[in-house]
């Protein structure tokens, strides 16, 4: 069988027209886009307004063919992309970015020293559990440290789950993923060392702002009480 991982480079190599075959199949039969134009597209009018005041270092965690990257560069921020996909790392450098092979959880560089860390298209669900995925990227940011994380509509079951990639009548092999709706990070961000201080809609995407937490992580010191974060709809 297929890995998921050669298929999402197949779809990136196969450009604008094989991405519009491929999507993602969670085990409940639920039948969720894969964007690949999107990504391999230049940064649009969202990402650019979502990047807007984004401090450098920026680490870009599943940063794909590297969109945001670009985007960052042209505004004179240091970015370095990650992402388990050698393909999307070889694109995203050859358009000009800084992007490494990588899993999140592995050893990364620059730990502790990251200003602001991206966490955009879906990538919430990598491995399957949102908090241990946070308090992992949280890890490698600075004190004060920001994290930008896109999230499912209201409405949407929070839940982690098992997917795959399809294409054309071929599926990958099953991998652990996770859907997080805007409302739950209010409560999942403290469990991982950060407090939501930001959710906001823009252009039907959800998005929250995430800033560590002075008290520390789950795993380490007092847990933090649960704050509210600030809700806004940009048009």
């Amino acid at each position: 069988m297929i890995s998921a991982l050669s298929m999402y480079g197949d779809g990136l190599r196969g450009g604008n027209n094989a991405g519009r075959r491929h999507h993602a199949r969670l085990n409940d039969g639920t039948s969720v886009p894969l964007p690949l134009e999107r990504y391999l597209n230049r940064a649009d009018a969202t990402d650019e307004r979502l990047l807007d005041g984004l401090g450098g270092p920026v680490l870009d965690v599943g940063c794909g063919p590297g969109r945001h990257l670009r985007a960052l560069a042209a505004r004179g921020v240091f970015a370095l992309g990650v992402d388990i996909s050698p393909v999307a790392v070889e694109l995203a450098v050859g358009a000009g970015g800084r992007a490494m092979v990588g899993d999140i959880f592995d050893e990364l560089p620059a730990g502790g020293r990251w200003r602001s860390a991206l966490l955009l298209d879906g990538n919430i669900g990598i491995g399957g559990s949102p908090v241990r995925l946070l308090a992992r990227i949280g890890a490698l940011l600075e004190d004060a440290g920001e994290l930008l994380v896109e999230l499912e509509p209201p409405g949407t079951s929070t839940r982690s789950t098992q997917a795959r990639l399809e294409r054309d009548g071929i599926a990958s092999a099953w991998f652990p993923w996770a859907r997080v709706a805007a409302p739950a990070i209010v409560s999942i961000a403290p469990a991982s060392g950060f407090r939501a201080t930001e959710i906001w809609s823009l252009s039907e995407r959800w998005f929250a702002r995430l800033h560590r937490n002075d008290h520390g992580f789950a795993d380490g010191g007092r847990r933090p009480s649960r704050q509210t974060a600030r809700v806004r709809s940009v048009p």
